[in-house]
């Protein structure tokens, strides 16, 4: 099987244990994490080889990161070295009614100072099938939007299928661009979009036609809505995916999702979430298990929209950014067994 490649920034986790507020801690659980990194470990989980691309700092730090993801099976050579430090994002999780909060500490990390060219995207894209990024990476520097770019503008040259999490997140746009500015021209060039109803407004400037969204869980009328304008507007779109997230505290969340694929709406079964463990990484776990499914379950969007829904449903039960399930699990669960049994 041809690889995956994916591309942006991984940071150093810093979090809070036991639900201590930042004011309480005293100490932090020290871990790695980031959107397109955890994509990447999710898909070396279920078998499929899967090279991750960025820009680390040549230090201890830099180092134990790319050991960390080589110890998951992701495949690093495509790293590069330089820059001074790696970004750091402070977690303080929240229960009940506290919602969980982050505080980045990203500002000039090594990603954010990378330049075009310096990524050899001819040598990345040797033996590979599909290329992810997110509209985190494009958020975080001019440079690092415009080396994003030319990953998809070369593996549009090659045939590559492209994917995205549009990842519309409002801190991270602070070197004059607005995600409207910058998005469009790198989202032309994606195959399959992933994003919910926000997304498609803040990035894309498309809104759910003749639709109220203001009360609550929208209907498929919306979904149906903005994903047949988002092809509209990106012809080179195939499918446009939402997740459908219910949130009745931090600790309960309902689960699932939709896919547009030109002809019909596929919705996911529900999963009621009722203790969550770490949501961080719920939406990246989405993504690398429908990139899983689509890679799969040929022609079937039901069996992968499921298989991705089901497999970051899981996530909500493992600490930590990455997924760290196996298709089995997550096949026991698609099948209706969440029992939770002992596996003796």
């Amino acid at each position: 099987m041809k690889k995956v490649v994916t591309f942006g920034e991984i940071m150093l986790r810093l979090a809070t244990p036991d639900y201590l507020r930042f004011s309480q801690a005293n100490r932090f659980n020290a871990s790695f994490g980031g959107g397109e990194a955890n994509v990447a470990v999710s898909l070396s989980n279920y078998g499929i080889p899967v090279d991750f691309v960025t820009r680390i700092p040549q230090n201890d730090i830099g180092r134990a990161c790319k050991m960390d993801l080589q110890k998951y099976g992701v495949g690093v050579n495509n790293i590069i070295y330089g820059g001074e430090r790696l970004g750091i994002y402070f977690l303080e999780t929240g229960a009940v009614s506290r919602g969980s909060k982050v505080v980045y500490d990203r500002a000039n990390s090594a990603i954010a100072e990378i330049q075009p060219g310096m990524i050899n995207w001819e040598n990345v894209f040797e033996n590979a099938s599909w290329f992810h990024w997110t509209g985190i990476t494009p958020a975080i520097s001019q440079s690092a939007a415009e080396v994003c770019f030319e990953g998809i503008q070369k593996a549009n040259e090659l045939g590559i299928t492209v994917s995205c999490d549009l990842n519309f997140r409002k801190n991270l746009w602070k070197y004059g661009k607005t995600a409207g500015e910058i998005m469009p021209k790198l989202v032309a060039g994606t195959d399959i979009i992933l994003g919910n109803e926000e997304d498609a407004e803040k990035v894309l400037g498309i809104k759910p036609e003749g639709v109220d969204v203001t009360g609550g869980r929208i209907e498929g009328a919306a979904y149906k809505s903005v994903s047949k304008q988002i092809m509209a507007k990106f012809p080179r779109c195939k499918k446009v995916i939402t997740t459908l997230r219910g949130s009745v505290n931090a600790n309960h969340n309902s689960w699932s999702g939709v896919l547009w694929n030109g002809k019909e709406l596929v919705e996911a079964p529900t999963y009621q979430i009722t203790h969550i463990v770490d949501r961080v990484g719920g939406g990246d776990s989405f993504m690398g298990g429908l990139i899983y499914g689509l890679l799969t379950y040929k022609n079937n969007d039901v069996k992968a929209l499921n298989f991705a829904v089901a497999a970051s449903c899981l996530k909500h039960t493992v600490y930590g950014d990455y997924n760290q399930v196996t298709v089995e699990e997550v096949e026991k669960l698609m099948s209706g067994d969440a029992s939770g049994r002992v596996a003796r």
